[in-house]
């Protein structure tokens, strides 16, 4: 008989077991145990490692291209305020304290010489017009760059002063004139409408003045510091960012030669040749943006606010021989005034003006760097210069400054001596010569002040040429080295896909 199989009774349907995870093109772990942790979140196809390397990548250029504008953005702001905006402002209320300096200085000079024939009366006062006309501009031009509210007001206080200081200045010129001497100080009446005059100038004009200078001079020097630190971060961000994008892009170049067993991929080594010539010159434009505001900022500005003030100090000091004549009862007052003033100017150890003025007759001759006297003019003489032509030039200028300094210095001596000999008139006649000398040491600061303005200019011009079509070209570089790496990768996921 033969035995028939039976069905197997009815129960619950039996299921083969799932095939184990990662399947064709997929990651199988030791032991055939699952992907965990981070391992999950890295791509496991030859397909989505691509896709990764290329996003990874486009996200470094657009880093690199994003820190890159960020640093021209700072540079070109950091030109702009130094070159163009609080830096001649300062520029110019350095002008206007000397104009300012300069007509109390002919006032005192035409009231001192009266009608004395051939005492130069009419070129005082036209010099005095002339010093008004240029104040008006300085002011006008410093009242136009101003551009916070505080500024606004300092110079609407400086217009209604100097209105007040002409007024007084009018008033003492013609009461003068009514009671004309041709030797000897005006009257007292003369005598206290200057004062007057003098006190406005030097107590509410001219410290107004400094504080509109002050102000721009502090923006400058913020100004500096911050966007000179912003473009070399900047320049380390772009290097950072370069070297990290050189990396991927050469790694990338190795998997797909080995996957793909190709020996280059000429789009993605164009991108990598595109991205280092990025990164160079963008290097070396912020390193050059960066020296560009240094030397404008150490070798420009600073020198040419420092010269303008001595310029303008040294004008007021020259200004208080006349007032020592003119006024002979502040003379004590202003004899100490022109001492700490000559001492600002270039400082030596003194106790008197005669200890002082020994001083600077001797040798002052000084080393780049190694000035022995202390003031603005050593200020100036210790100012480093990387430039050897420029080197011997401004120390040719200086030791000119220097000469005429003590010729100057030398002239007030022998008026203060006359003074004490009784000896006034003569004083008085004397101060044409010392004029003369006087206007030959202005003109040796001007020409050291030349120098600098010429460094100035051409490291704004620098500055300004320095950054010129890089808005245009990082976008522009951007999207080439993008579409390179786009066309490098394209067809190696085509070939992946054929190939599957």
């Amino acid at each position: 008989m033969t035995a028939v199989q039976q069905a197997p009774p009815p129960g619950p349907a039996v299921h083969a077991p799932p095939p184990p995870p990662g399947g064709r093109g997929g990651d199988l772990r030791p032991g055939g145990a699952a992907p965990t942790g981070v391992a999950r979140l890295l791509p496991r196809t030859v397909a989505a490692r691509v896709r990764a390397l290329t996003a990874l990548s486009l996200v470094l250029l657009v880093a690199l291209l994003g820190v890159a504008w960020t640093a021209v953005g700072d540079a070109r702001e950091g030109v702009r305020v130094i070159g163009h905006d609080a830096g001649p402002q300062v520029v110019a209320t350095g002008d206007l304290y000397f104009q300012l300096s300069d007509m109390d200085a002919q006032l005192a000079n035409a009231l001192l010489i009266g009608d004395a024939a051939g005492g130069g009366r009419e070129q005082a006062l036209a010099r005095y017009d002339q010093d008004r006309r240029r104040a008006g501009e300085a002011l006008l031009k410093a009242a136009k760059l101003a551009d916070e509210s505080t500024e606004n007001e300092t110079a609407r206080d400086l217009l209604d002063a100097l209105a007040r200081y002409e007024r007084l200045a009018g008033q003492a010129l013609l009461l003068d004139r009514q009671s004309p001497h041709a030797s000897g100080p005006p009257s007292q009446k003369v005598v206290d409408l200057y004062r007057q005059a003098t006190d406005l100038m030097k107590l509410d004009l001219l410290p107004k003045a400094y504080n509109l200078t002050l102000d721009n001079g502090t923006l400058v020097r913020h100004t500096y510091e911050d966007k000179r630190s912003a473009v070399l971060a900047g320049r380390t961000g772009v290097l950072a960012a370069g070297l990290v994008l050189l990396a991927v892009l050469a790694g990338f170049q190795l998997y797909l030669a080995r996957r793909f067993r190709r020996l280059l991929n000429v789009p993605l080594a164009l991108a990598t040749l595109g991205t280092l010539v990025l990164v160079a010159a963008a290097s070396l434009m912020l390193t050059a943006q960066s020296d560009h505001l240094r030397q404008a900022k150490e070798e420009g500005f600073d020198s040419i606010l420092g010269l303008s003030r001595t310029r303008a100090i040294s004008n007021s000091a020259y200004a208080d021989e006349t007032r020592f004549l003119l006024d002979p009862g502040r003379a004590d007052a202003y004899e100490q005034v022109y001492l700490s003033k000559s001492q600002t100017i270039l400082y030596l150890k003194a106790g008197n003006l005669t200890q002082y003025n020994e001083a600077v007759q001797k040798d002052l001759s000084y080393e780049p760097g190694r000035a022995p006297f202390l003031g603005f003019l050593g200020a100036e003489a210790d100012r480093p210069v990387r430039s050897a032509a420029q080197r011997a030039q401004l120390t040719d200028a200086m030791n000119r400054v220097l000469r005429d300094y003590q010729r100057v210095q030398a002239n007030d001596r022998r008026m203060r001596d006359l003074a004490d000999r009784g000896r006034r008139d003569q004083a008085v006649g004397d101060r044409g010569a010392a004029a003369a000398d006087f206007t030959r040491y202005d003109r040796s600061l001007q020409s050291l002040v030349a120098i600098h303005q010429e460094a100035f200019d051409g490291a704004v011009a620098d500055g300004d040429g320095g950054t010129g079509g890089w808005y245009a070209v990082l976008p522009a570089a951007g999207l080439v080295i993008a579409a390179l790496v786009l066309v490098g990768v394209r067809p190696r996921l085509a070939e992946y896909r054929w190939s599957k």
